[in-house]
């Protein structure tokens, strides 16, 4: 791999003019085509199999009245007094005038009204799916009850969710602080702006031909988002590593052709695997068996393959054009090479002398503080995000608030029993007996009379819960009505509505971390032992993984759930983690992680085969990698850092988590616990068994084969065969 990548340096350093124009032209083409084709994303979650989808399905077939996107405008007195029916009815007429709209149903006919008369709920029914509705349709709803003087109306439900979260300043932020990493990293405006631009072509490019395809095929609204976050992260990484390996050959006298070559064949070669671990753990998403997950992680799996295609051919050919500007300005006035090859002891060499004589304590503390860090995660609950957990000034918030005050926080929950019989006899007699079993359930408080369709087969129970849609109690009561509504004859009962559907996401997303983890972990085993070598590196670097994630989820619980620190982040009401976040969580880190133990850990086998010994090996190592591994994981900090400015709760921990995640994984575990392990471990960390060492592929990623096949690609030949 490493010859091969060697000559794709060489070729794109070459023919930089026609590789930096085919990548500017595949730019404008899949920006057009996202003009072109880009469709709306969509916040609505599904998941096959469960049974509230099953219910929902029938609604759509057999009541599709029914199934369209629903809506609640919350009216409000403004004083004391108690509303009245002359009051309440402009406010139903501009709801029913709303494009779209099959009902708005007034409350005082249909009883919606608070036990005091100070509030009133109007339900709203729409045609279209929520998916299907236009901004025009979104924006007329969101002004009704606009100008009525004496009354406070929110208009809230589904139709005031939907698009994707704002891309703006907040992520510019984390953009500007990797430009200042980048600058101090390479002392060089040139090495930074020409990293940072070619980081950003690659996200553009992605995130261009994500847009297009938007068009047919449906996204969650956090889609483009992670495929942005995660494509801005590692597209400036891998341009970091593979710009600071030319820059090294460079320093060390060696042709510019012939420095680009060696730093795409080698900085490369570990580009290629980090960008595949991250591909393969994303991709992998889709055994988990959920849609709109499968969509997210496929989407951030193709922007991460277009960073790394970027950073094999686009950034050669920019080196091109950036020749010896690439270096600091103290080195392009001719000084001796030998200068450039006895630089100051770096911060990293210090560094891992100090952690291999300190390894057991180092160990332990660092061991028993990410156990501690990890603590919280016993307590961890997971959940749909719901307008509870919204920003406080937006209008779904104030209309979940103001029904909460009004009416108490179960109807913000509300359950939908869809009870299909063949006759409309039977259908009548279930629902009777349905609705009189789940009056007596505990966490329930009140069931509303059965809604039957044309032909009377199928009927409606909508049901109250007495907490609200992310309470254990509401999780509770929805599995004792489905325990006591199991025993209604001659019809199905199934129970459905957001918030029976954010449930059943939560338990299927719950059942399938512990596959996945033990998918990632065997993943992350098998590569490394192709990598490295070894058996115990990639146990070791297993281990090291699970207690990144272990603080990781403890410290998100902690802040994201329990509230600590909520304000310092910007977290209005505490509440359960995002019910993917988990999966998604270990997908993206393990990726991440595996990225900092090839860079750092690639070198100690280096040096360990080339003669050094194992102690000595850790130590360079870390000294040589410390630098570039640092601003690589302060990049990354700073960029999903940005995201944690945004209002969506879903952005916010996800941006949050994995800032945290990397901090931990690159400066504690990475940089601390592993040259630890390895100093401990000695040369015991290269063993692998015989059988085992005729049997796997070597992959060359520390770049050997150069030395043996790099002279005989003779000056001006650029095949890539």
């Amino acid at each position: 791999m490493a010859t091969l990548l060697y000559r794709l340096g060489r070729f794109s350093f070459h023919r930089r003019g026609r590789v930096v124009a085919v990548w500017l032209l595949l730019l404008a083409l899949l920006g057009g085509a996202a003009a072109m084709f880009s469709g709306s994303t969509s916040s609505e979650f599904r998941m096959p199999g469960t049974e509230s989808q099953r219910a929902m399905t029938v609604l759509q077939e057999q009541f599709p009245q029914a199934g369209g996107a629903t809506g609640t405008i919350v009216i409000a007195s403004a004083g004391e007094g108690r509303l009245t029916p002359d009051q309440v009815k402009p406010v139903v007429e501009q709801a029913a005038a709303v494009p779209g709209v099959l009902a708005a149903v007034d409350p005082f006919a249909a009883r919606s009204v608070s036990p005091d008369g100070r509030y009133a709920l109007v339900q709203v029914q729409f045609s279209a799916k929520v998916t299907d509705l236009t901004d025009a349709q979104r924006e007329a709803y969101a002004k009704v009850g606009d100008g009525l003087a004496g009354l406070r109306v929110e208009p809230g439900g589904e139709a005031v969710t939907g698009g994707g979260p704002e891309v703006g300043s907040s992520e510019a932020l984390g953009v500007l602080v990797a430009a200042v990493v980048l600058v101090v990293t390479f002392g060089s405006l040139v090495a930074a702006g020409m990293t940072l631009v070619n980081a950003l072509v690659g996200v553009g490019a992605g995130m261009a031909g994500l847009f297009a395809l938007t068009g047919v095929v449906e996204l969650n609204s956090a889609a483009p988002t992670l495929a942005l976050m995660l494509g801005l992260a590692v597209g400036i990484d891998y341009s970091l590593f593979i710009t600071s390996r030319y820059r090294q050959f460079l320093a060390e006298g060696m042709d510019a052709r012939e420095a680009a070559g060696r730093a795409t064949g080698t900085a490369g070669s570990a580009v290629v695997f980090a960008g595949v671990t991250v591909v393969i753990a994303l991709a992998g998403l889709s055994v988990v068996g959920i849609p709109f997950l499968t969509a997210m992680g496929l989407a951030a799996a193709a922007t991460v393959t277009v960073a790394v295609a970027v950073a094999l051919t686009l950034l050669p050919a920019v080196l091109g054009f950036a020749g010896e500007r690439i270096l600091p300005r103290k080195h392009r006035d001719g000084q001796a090479a030998s200068s450039r090859r006895a630089p100051r002891e770096a911060f990293g060499f210090r560094w891992g002398r100090l952690v291999t004589r300190l390894r057991l304590p180092i160990l332990l503390a660092g061991i028993l503080g990410l156990g501690a860090l990890a603590l919280p995660v016993q307590d961890m609950r997971l959940a749909l995000p719901d307008a509870g957990t919204a920003a406080e000034d937006s209008p779904a918030r104030r209309a979940y608030d103001l029904i909460s005050e009004g009416f108490g926080p179960g109807f913000n929950g509300r359950l939908i029993a869809v009870v299909t019989a063949d006759t409309k006899e039977a259908t009548t007699a279930a629902a009777a007996e349905a609705a009189k079993l789940i009056t007596g359930t505990e966490g329930v408080l009140a069931v509303a009379p059965p809604q039957p369709n044309a032909d009377g087969t199928v009927a409606l129970l909508p049901i109250i819960p007495t907490a609200g849609p992310t309470d254990a109690a509401t999780e509770e009561a929805v599995h004792a009505i489905r325990d006591k509504v199991a025993a209604v004859d001659g019809a199905d009962v199934a129970l459905t509505g957001v918030t029976a559907m954010g449930i059943d996401i939560s338990e299927k997303l719950a059942d399938a971390l512990p596959v996945y983890l033990l998918l990632v972990v065997g993943l992350s085993v098998l590569l490394l032992m192709l990598v490295f070598r070894s058996v115990l590196v990639p146990i070791k670097a297993a281990a090291g993984f699970l207690l990144t994630v272990g603080a990781t989820f403890g410290i998100t619980v902690a802040v994201f759930q329990q509230g600590h620190l909520a304000d310092l982040f910007g977290i209005d009401t505490p509440g359960p983690l995002i019910s993917f976040l988990p999966v998604l969580l270990i997908g993206i880190l393990f990726g991440l992680a595996m990225d900092y133990q090839v860079f750092l850990v690639s070198r100690m086998r280096e040096d360990y085969v080339h003669g050094d010994t194992a102690q000595q090996a850790t130590v360079n190592g870390l000294g040589h990698n410390a630098r570039v591994v640092t601003a690589a994981a302060l990049i990354m900090i700073a960029v999903f850092g940005g995201f944690v400015l945004m209002d969506d709760p879903i952005i916010k921990s996800i941006g949050f988590a994995l800032a945290v995640g990397v901090f931990v994984d690159a400066f504690i575990v990475r940089m601390t616990l592993v040259p630890a392990v390895m100093s401990l471990l000695g040369r015991a960390a290269w063993w692998l068994p015989r059988p085992l060492d005729r049997a796997l592929p070597n992959l060359d990623i520390e770049g050997e084969s150069l030395a043996k096949h790099a002279p005989a690609v003779k000056e001006g030949e650029y095949s890539l065969a």
